[in-house]
């Protein structure tokens, strides 16, 4: 992955920074403020690297999803397989005002309904 190469390499030219500040640096408070720096410029990569992440992750959910807008057999707005609506056993489409129970047995089929199989 390039963004964790790059984070690697950040990390690398902070430190070295880092060594080059101390060097110069003639008190302890100056060495601290290279090593702070340093700190500084190691979270800023990593930070970048997290965001680098996020946005790959982001998108490859995005791809994954966008094809199933292309199917042509694929129509989110219909529910059930291939455009064919299916309504639960002792359901309707609509409930029917000021009915409480199923308009037929929960059994399976509705009134008059004969399996000419059996």
């Amino acid at each position: 992955m390039a963004s964790a190469a790059e984070e690697h390499v950040d990390i690398y030219k902070a430190k070295v920074e880092e060594k080059v500040e101390k060097a110069a640096a003639r008190t302890k408070e100056e060495k601290d403020i290279a090593q702070e720096l340093r700190k500084a410029k190691e979270a800023e990569a990593k930070m970048k690297l997290h965001e680098a992440k996020a946005e790959h992750a982001g998108d490859k959910l995005h791809a994954k999803h966008s094809h199933h807008h292309l199917c042509g057999d694929h129509n989110p707005t219909i529910v059930g397989a291939h455009g064919r609506h299916h309504h639960p056993v002792g359901t309707t489409a609509v409930p029917m005002a000021g009915t409480t129970n199923p308009t037929y047995p929960l059994g399976g089929h509705a009134p008059g309904h004969h399996n000419k199989y059996m």
